[in-house]
């Protein structure tokens, strides 16, 4: 039977070990050998605990994809012109670039954090939102900071509040339990997109790699 923390533990377990083992206290190989078994989880598992699982296995998805594509390739976009006459209700008419992809789910991942949060929303994340972020380092550093902000909001879920209402504009009208799901999916989603970005460059995504490298802290 297919099992996701299984896949989590062969690949994406390593973005736990990451930053641990870029300041060389531990090996990816360790670290997994090191991860709990399902009993010992079951013994200790929260609703936070559950989401930060799976939002951590796509932070390291989106943001070593994003590292591995070079910045020249920022601007790839494929079937060029062939939409541009399009006029979707929400998002661009031509298909994203591989930055347009990474800007929008790092403005996605604040948006989320702001409802979570009881807070404003940044603006038109389809269309980009309002950061000025441009050069690669600049977006994975927006990247970055926006997974630490959506870990910070979801960290807070708990089986006291999971079913209080959200409203907001990206993911509402919903419960803080939908919009955790949604926060998963979201990102899952747009990683979906951005390795195939990749694949047509010739890249292999990190996160496919017989030996997944680890995300960078600092840019």
């Amino acid at each position: 039977m297919f099992s996701i923390f299984r896949l989590v533990g062969l690949r994406g377990f390593v973005f736990v070990a990451a930053l641990l083992c870029s300041s060389g206290a531990l090996s990816a190989g360790q670290a997994a050998a090191q991860r709990p078994t399902a009993a010992e989880m079951s013994k200790k598992e929260t609703v936070s605990a559950a989401f930060l699982r799976g939002i951590e296995y796509q932070e390291y998805e989106v943001r070593s994809a994003a590292e591995a594509m070079p910045e020249e390739k920022y601007s790839y976009r494929p079937a060029e012109g062939k939409f541009k006459n399009e006029k979707p209700e929400v998002g661009p008419a031509e298909v994203r670039t591989f930055a347009e992809q990474v800007k929008h789910v790092a403005c996605s991942n604040f948006a989320f954090a702001a409802e979570f949060d009881g807070q404003k929303p940044p603006e038109a994340c389809d269309k980009g939102g309002p950061s000025r972020a441009k050069s690669k380092k600049e977006l994975l550093i927006y990247l970055r900071d926006s997974f630490a902000a959506i870990r910070k909001s979801l960290s807070a879920l708990d089986a006291k509040n999971m079913f209080d209402p959200i409203e907001g504009p990206y993911a509402g009208p919903n419960t803080r339990l939908g919009l955790a799901t949604v926060v998963v999916w979201h990102a899952a989603d747009h990683y979906g997109q951005m390795l195939l970005y990749l694949r047509e460059n010739g890249i292999v995504p990190p996160a496919s790699r017989a030996a997944p490298p680890p995300v960078q802290d600092k840019y």
